[in-house]
């Protein structure tokens, strides 16, 4: 069964519905886009230049690795002639290509043995990604024994093959991490810092491991405490994605796993961003914050 990942986080098993669910109108529309092209006699690199986007973005789309916007559709079907029915179809294609798929886990589990690799397309793909975890250190923070005793509690739980297949991707995925091209902003509750799926050495490590990431130049991190003022609802986990061309959001609604490209979902999950920020600590105060809850933690394994 495949199994959801980013410490449970969305990524994983959004991804895994992503391809089964959106991947068949995406891929539609990608292909009527370019049928209209062919059809016009218009080269890509001259419609690039009419709809007023980059030709290795018309290249994107057309492959199906994008899923434009309405308004640039559009403007699309505007530059090729398109008639009045192909304009509905493309209209009816975007709107599906767009809408936000929810599904069980355990319909998309049984395919492969684990989502690592397509979790690693998105942070690949993505100049800025925002990572909400309310529950577990996020996957690309964890060290190997956290994640190997966070695979071990799912529920059908990995074949020990599988689980140590998940848990080599994961760790490989992490060098995105030290890519200077992109941003990592991490926002963490103290209740998902304090989660210790081992003994006390083992959530040690990881604070430590958390401590030490914070210094690269790509990797932000943010501590909501608990006794925080509350300026929003705490919700499920979510990871933003986003690059020149388009975002999506992921999410781990229970039981089900959600991924959209919606525009108005994604910013919806911007704006909970935005309002989870108030409620952190940065730079030096979250490392303080840290440190205390680190030394708190060693003094508990020395009594």
């Amino acid at each position: 069964m495949n199994q959801p990942a980013e410490g449970a986080t969305a990524a994983e098993a959004s991804v895994a519905n992503s391809v089964a669910h959106q991947s068949r109108p995406r891929q539609q529309l990608a292909a009527e886009l370019r049928r209209l092209r062919d059809l016009a006699g218009i080269s890509g690199r001259e419609l690039a230049k009419r709809v007023g986007i980059s030709q290795s973005t018309l290249s994107r789309i057309e492959s199906g690795q994008v899923v434009p916007p309405l308004p640039q559709v559009l403007d699309w079907a505007e530059a090729v002639g398109a008639q009045a029915d192909s304009q509905q179809s493309l209209r009816a294609l975007t709107e599906a290509a767009h809408s936000p798929e929810v599904q069980d886990w355990a319909a998309s589990l049984a395919e492969r043995p684990h989502l690592q690799d397509d979790v690693r397309a998105f942070e690949q793909d993505a100049h800025l990604v925002l990572n909400f975890q309310p529950a577990l250190v996020p996957g690309l923070l964890q060290t190997a024994d956290y994640a190997r005793r966070v695979f071990a509690t799912f529920d059908p739980p990995y074949a020990p093959d599988a689980l140590a297949a998940a848990l080599a991707a994961r760790l490989d995925r992490q060098r995105v991490l030290y890519d200077p091209a992109k941003r990592f902003e991490f926002l963490i509750t103290e209740a998902a810092l304090r989660f210790r799926p081992g003994p006390h050495r083992v959530l040690l490590a990881q604070l430590d491991r958390i401590i030490s990431i914070e210094t690269l130049e790509s990797v932000f991190i943010g501590v909501i405490p608990q006794d925080i003022e509350a300026s929003t609802t705490i919700p499920h986990g979510f990871v933003i994605y986003e690059n020149e061309d388009h975002a999506l959001a992921s999410a781990e609604p229970i039981p089900g796993s959600m991924v959209t490209r919606g525009p108005e979902l994604v910013e919806a999950h911007r704006r909970r961003w935005v309002a989870l920020t108030r409620m952190a600590l940065f730079d030096n105060d979250a490392r303080e914050f840290l440190a205390a809850l680190r030394d708190e933690i060693h003094r508990v394994t020395t009594q």
